[in-house]
């Protein structure tokens, strides 16, 4: 019989459809806040916001995750009437915007404009600000204006696609290809084979990933170890969150196809203090300085992709929110009120806030539908989750059916988070939960944070 999916916000624990609330103002501890989203990174973020002191969480549309720690309403992240509406009614003070897509779309301009949400703070930068992701061509011009360092590249288009494959034939083997646009993290291609690269290159600007790919940048491969640096930034102030690594191919080995994101680690070994302290002199300060010489006014998270070349760092691309699956260690290594935090952020007083990080490790497993991060099956139900212990899981992809279960609603499905006193030790942990999860056609990687053990003196 086919499974009947209700998704998120429509049935499980406290939902409520924004419209049914009209007019009838819930009463706040001392703070409500909406986060928008529906995957692993905005569960973890309600989850860590829901432990401040007075806080009341709202998901906008949220999932079967996020219904245990907050109170999942039925609206779509790119519904900014419907959010306005819910926000005015429900004396929502703060607003946490999880995807990229609604910042590139311009929600943080609607707020600002309207005078009805003038009193509603809201984390994320403006649509201008929003292209350091929603466009890789402004980034990669934004980069090279303020000396940040990053990868040799040429933006081309339909009318320059042969100046392109000059371009292509200058370098050495492998060949990276970026569509400009926003391509739900499909966009990149990595390619060994030149003639292949050229091929790629003409596919990409006749629309293989639809406009996002209408302009393409050609870049230089930088050979080095990948890793994950967020940014909370008031615009003047900012502070370094935990950093991450994540593991984005779908195979043992980083194998296979790209995903988007099959677990993750934090801290990263290779990210000493020295390291650090260069990504924020030659990066983050000079990152700040650029938004503000252009008049943007950027409050938010900045999460730099950055590659490790013999100790230095390079900008592989900016991103204008959290990562995913990065978001499910990052969060549970933050000591502190994570609220207080963001609404400091959103007011600009982001100086005066208390910010400590765990020195425990933490390890992200994401479990997966069978045949992602291609065609894959939804409604299968879910089991296990009651038997987890010494781990937080977060859910990516699910939802409740008609019986109140459980299912799989999304190629990622849910992501399990342990800590401990080495990667060793977490990886142990989240493992030991991860069998204990089951569902028709899961997968999962096997060997996330092995190939840092070495950087940590282990065999």
């Amino acid at each position: 019989m086919e499974q009947i999916i209700m998704y998120p916000g429509e049935v499980g624990k406290d939902a409520v459809d924004w419209k049914s609330t009209q007019g009838q103002h819930i009463t706040a501890v001392q703070r409500n806040i909406l986060v928008l989203g529906s995957g692993g990174r905005e569960h973890a973020l309600a989850w860590k916001l829901a432990q401040g002191e007075g806080a009341k969480v709202f998901i906008a549309p949220g999932n079967a995750g996020t219904a245990e720690v907050g109170v999942n309403v039925n609206i779509k992240v790119g519904d900014f009437e419907g959010i306005k509406k819910f926000c005015i009614d429900n004396e929502i003070g703060l607003v946490v915007v999880g995807p990229e897509q609604p910042l590139v779309d311009g929600i943080v301009d609607f707020f600002k404009g309207d005078a009805q949400l003038q009193k509603v703070r809201i984390v994320g930068p403006d649509q201008r600000g929003a292209q350091l992701e929603g466009s890789k061509a402004f980034a990669k011009v934004f980069m090279e204006k303020n000396g940040i360092p990053t990868a040799r590249c040429l933006t081309v288009n339909q009318q320059t696609i042969e100046e392109g494959k000059t371009f292509l034939r200058s370098m050495k083997a492998p060949y990276v290809l970026k569509a400009d646009g926003l391509a739900a993290g499909k966009g990149v291609l990595i390619l060994d084979s030149l003639d292949e690269a050229c091929q790629e290159l003409s596919n990409m600007l006749d629309g293989k990933f639809g406009q996002a790919s209408a302009t393409v940048v050609i870049e230089e491969f930088l050979k080095g170890i990948e890793c994950s640096v967020f940014v909370l930034t008031d615009g003047e102030h900012y502070l370094l969150l935990p950093e991450a690594k994540d593991y984005k191919r779908i195979g043992d080995g980083d194998k296979g196809l790209n995903t988007g994101g099959m677990g993750a680690v934090s801290p990263v070994p290779f990210c000493t203090n020295d390291f650090l302290q260069k990504v924020e002199d030659r990066i983050v300060k000079p990152t700040l300085n650029g938004l503000k010489s252009d008049g943007i006014d950027y409050k938010g998270f900045i999460f730099l992709g950055l590659m490790n070349v013999n100790g230095d760092p390079y900008v592989i691309e900016y991103n204008v929110r959290m990562g995913d699956p990065e978001t499910e260690a990052v969060m549970t290594r933050i000591e502190g009120d994570f609220a207080d935090m963001l609404y400091a952020c959103a007011e600009g007083s982001l100086d005066k806030v208390h910010y400590a990080k765990s020195e425990k490790t933490a390890v992200t497993v994401m479990l997966v539908s069978g045949g992602y991060p291609e065609a894959y099956q939804k409604g299968k139900v879910m089991s296990g989750m009651d038997l987890l212990t010494d781990c937080v899981a977060f859910h990516a992809g699910t939802a409740f059916n008609a019986a109140g279960e459980v299912v799989t609603a999304g190629g990622r499905v849910i992501a399990v988070t342990a800590q401990g006193d080495s990667i060793e030790e977490a990886r142990q942990k989240a493992y030991e939960n991860v069998s204990k999860i089951k569902f028709e056609g899961e997968n999962h990687r096997n060997d996330i944070g092995l190939d840092l053990l070495s950087l940590c003196g282990a065999e």
